[in-house]
């Protein structure tokens, strides 16, 4: 005799429950609708409106080869510049060194911010007023020419009292001219850097006025972005005790796409010493850790900031006058000095899930691509393994070695190849080795490759 399953709720009861919840469940998928699509840069290099030109990026390709051939001429010796002192470098840092080399004569700068902030300090309005015109201008030639980043955009003055006017004059001319160059078209991943952001107030507006210019010159709606800068405490917490990072996003009205740590502003306004202000600063790790939880699922890219030591040598030669081996020697000392820096700034980072940080100087550039190439690269074989023995047993609990898989780290799994396949460290056929092919990775979703192999019978 077959049992009788009971029951206590009624149809009514259970829609009574369902309707309020159904209302709240919507809610919060609109308000976290999931994490950024598409590619994120791996760094924003500043450079100062007034030295702005279409060819820069090429210059800074060639000043950072020139760094790298000067300074680690080998894999070994980048190897023993980033290694602890006694550390014998792996076979993989001849992989990082010939993938570092490929990418700065292929594309050494992914992301360029035309600097009117700091980079740039307050000039007469006459001359910034020049700046914002002739930086379009190389924009649109670079446009024409094909010399630009992948990335590239502006960083206005903060929308506060005392540079309001002067910031939103300077984002009309720049825009107006670049968009009357070229016939209304902006270059790829173009987007506008709000620094200093205190209130939603100043998010608020520069989407008002970027939808002003984009009625004026015909543009579709929300069709240029921008970004915020976090660099004070308040950006943090308001005087409420809460984050007000949400609001500032809102308040953009669907243009916000990222929000950048400001490492130095930041500490200063912590009352940190100068000597004190760096990136590995634990004042930085808690702002940095607000960040990622006020904006997780949402569809805002995170960066951390930059490293300020940089890796230029004391000497210079001279027409006619080389360096001495002795003053080699000394500009060797100081810029691998700067490097281990760097490298130890950006793996902390890359450790605690910020995968985009800043660049100030060429010779930066191959430190940035070879800490985050052997990060990804000495966690390949382990990774490949974790996730092939995840998709062959159709994302069942996996118990591989000592680490225990669930679905949530399936998802980690692939983000690590869709990290690393972004940024140049892991190619494409490093990554199919996982059993997934390139269009299920780039899904972006664990779940939904799960579903699809279901459905089509292959898990």
């Amino acid at each position: 005799m077959k049992d009788i399953i009971l029951r206590s709720l009624t149809s009514e009861m259970i829609q009574s429950v369902r309707k309020p919840l159904l209302e709240g469940n919507q809610n919060f998928r609109k308000q976290n609708p999931g994490d950024p699509i598409g590619r994120q840069p791996i760094h924003t290099v500043y450079g100062g409106a007034q030295i702005f030109n279409s060819t820069v990026a090429q210059k800074m390709s060639e000043a950072a080869l020139k760094a790298l051939k000067t300074y680690a001429p080998s894999p070994k010796t980048l190897a023993q510049v980033l290694l602890p002192t006694g550390s014998a470098p792996s076979a993989l840092w001849d992989q990082v060194y010939e993938r570092v080399l490929e990418k700065l004569k292929r594309e050494a700068v992914e992301d360029f911010r035309i600097d009117f902030e700091d980079g740039y300090g307050i000039r007469p309005d006459s001359e910034e007023d020049a700046h914002a015109q002739s930086t379009a201008l190389e924009v649109a030639q670079g446009m024409a020419h094909h010399t630009l980043p992948p990335f590239i955009g502006i960083r206005i003055k903060p929308f506060n009292e005392d540079n309001v006017m002067r910031s939103i004059r300077t984002l009309d001319i720049f825009l107006s001219t670049l968009l009357s160059k070229t016939g209304g078209l902006l270059p790829d991943g173009f987007v506008v850097t709000l620094p200093k952001i205190t209130i939603a107030e100043q998010a608020e507006a520069l989407s008002n006025c970027l939808s002003w210019i984009e009625k004026k010159q015909g543009l579709e709606s929300k069709t240029i972005k921008f970004e915020i800068m976090v660099e004070t405490p308040q950006s943090i917490l308001c005087s409420s005790g809460q984050s007000p990072l949400r609001k500032f996003v809102e308040a953009g009205d669907g243009r916000c796409i990222g929000a950048h740590f400001g490492t130095y502003d930041y500490t200063a306004g912590c009352n940190v010493t100068a000597q004190y202000q760096t990136m590995a600063n634990p004042v930085c790790d808690f702002a940095k850790h607000v960040m990622q939880v006020s904006l997780a699922g949402t569809p805002i890219f995170l960066s951390d900031g930059a490293t300020n030591i940089m890796p230029v040598g004391p000497h210079r030669e001279t027409q006619g006058q080389p360096l001495s081996d002795q003053q080699s020697a000394e500009n060797r000392a100081v810029v691998h000095r700067a490097w281990r820096k760097s490298d130890q700034h950006i793996r902390h980072s890359l450790e605690t899930g910020f995968y985009q940080g800043w660049d100030l100087h060429p010779a930066q550039l191959p430190i940035r691509y070879a800490t985050t190439y052997i990060f990804f690269l000495e966690g390949l074989e382990e990774t490949t393994k974790r996730l092939k023995s995840f998709m062959e047993k159709a994302a069942k609990a996996t118990l591989l070695g000592d680490i225990f898989d669930d679905a949530a780290t399936g998802q980690g799994l692939l983000n690590f190849f869709l990290r690393g396949i972004s940024c140049g460290a892991i190619s494409e056929a490093e990554a199919e080795a996982t059993g997934l092919t390139l269009e299920e990775i780039r899904t972006r979703s664990f779940l939904k490759v799960l579903e699809a192999r279901k459905t089509s019978g292959g898990c």
